[in-house]
């Protein structure tokens, strides 16, 4: 891999807001965002003696809550969340091509493979059986709670090329998908064990200090969008789908890691050499292994509680694909410059006329 070519700054926020870079966005192509991602990490091989310990970039109450004085700058978490929604771009570079800060989920790893639906599904587009496609995601803890034994929010989200080409020509436009644990926060110690849904639990209280960021970022969400805590699916189930054809979206999905998958042992082990080693040998840059999680889904929930306390019932999973990752990296273009659509919210996931927000602005 190549040298950090980039210097950390944790000061630097960026251009949280929605550009002109994000309204010109008419597509990417797969080996474009993968080499921007392997461009810069933070390390020169993983694991090699000599190594720095890979940054952790702090969230906290005051810098979340820049700019939501009436007076100066604007409110910049909540134009951040409008550009999540309203954006769909995979890298935003920004003016001076140092990208732009997560705010809640600034510490990442991203992996590159393949989305593979393997068994019978009534489901449309990407859903179908066969359906093969390139995957660019991160794997993400929310805020500052890196390692093994603290009270952690792990998330994957992912963007789905129609395509098995690495090296297609055309720009195409990808379909996002959003998943995490409980939003409070969870107490899996191996990422083995996490279990990640587009519809997490919500125990507010686990976050300690960080309650009120969680309750921001919902009330937010609530008042741009439509719902603070799930994200459907639709996107996936549109891809590459002839327009004659109705859109079949399930409700649920999450994502287990295989059983055959190594456990990583290490005392306060960082999520991301965890996710790295399970890839890679320390000091070999060459890949090993690959990191492979099931894709289970379901149309059978329901959700009690209020939403500092919220509890998803969901039953009746089906398996019926797989994630298979073969390469990984820790870079600074993954935490600053890659960028993950959060698809708005529709009262009626399969009827696009019923999205609730539209041309950025909301409408339903």
């Amino acid at each position: 891999m190549s040298e950090p070519t980039l210097r950390v700054d944790p000061s630097f926020i960026g251009a949280e807001a929605l550009t002109d870079e994000d309204r010109h966005y008419q597509g990417s192509r797969f080996q474009k965002v993968r080499e921007a991602i392997f461009a810069n990490p933070y390390y020169s091989t993983w694991g090699a003696v000599g190594e720095p310990p890979l940054p952790i970039f702090s969230v906290n109450l005051p810098q979340f809550l820049t700019g939501v004085l009436p007076f100066g700058r604007k409110f910049q978490f909540f134009e951040a969340t409008k550009r999540t929604v309203d954006s769909d771009a995979d890298l935003r570079w920004g003016p001076d091509r140092r990208g732009f800060r997560r705010l809640l989920h600034p510490n990442g790893v991203c992996l590159t493979g393949k989305w593979q639906i393997t068994e019978p599904t009534e489901y449309s587009g990407y859903f179908q059986p066969g359906s093969e496609g390139l995957l660019i995601a991160r794997y993400s803890t929310c805020c500052t709670a890196t390692q093994r034994g603290q009270t952690r929010s792990l998330s994957l989200v992912g963007k789905l090329y129609p395509t098995t080409d690495p090296a297609h020509a055309e720009p195409l436009r990808t379909a996002s998908f959003i998943s995490q644990q409980d939003l409070g926060g969870d107490f899996t110690a191996y990422m083995n064990d996490a279990e990640v849904r587009n519809a997490p639990d919500t125990r507010a209280w686990r976050r300690g200090w960080g309650t009120p960021i969680l309750l921001l970022t919902g009330l937010v969400f609530l008042i741009l969008d439509q719902e603070p805590a799930t994200r459907q699916l639709y996107e996936i189930a549109e891809l590459d789908k002839p327009a004659d054809q109705p859109t079949r979206t399930p409700e649920f999905i999450r994502f287990l890691v295989a059983d055959e998958q190594p456990r990583i042992e290490g005392d306060r082990l960082d999520f991301r050499d965890e996710i790295l080693a399970q890839i890679y040998d320390q000091g070999d840059p060459e890949p090993k292994r690959d990191l492979i999680f099931h894709i289970e889904v379901s149309d059978d929930g329901s959700t009690r509680g209020l939403p500092i306390y919220q509890r998803r019932l969901i039953k009746n999973w089906r398996r019926i694909g797989r994630l298979v990752f073969d390469a990984a990296v820790a870079s600074y273009n993954g935490d600053y410059v890659l960028h993950f659509h959060h698809p708005t919210w529709r009262h009626d996931r399969n009827d696009p006329s019923t999205a609730v927000r539209v041309d950025g602005r909301k409408v339903g």
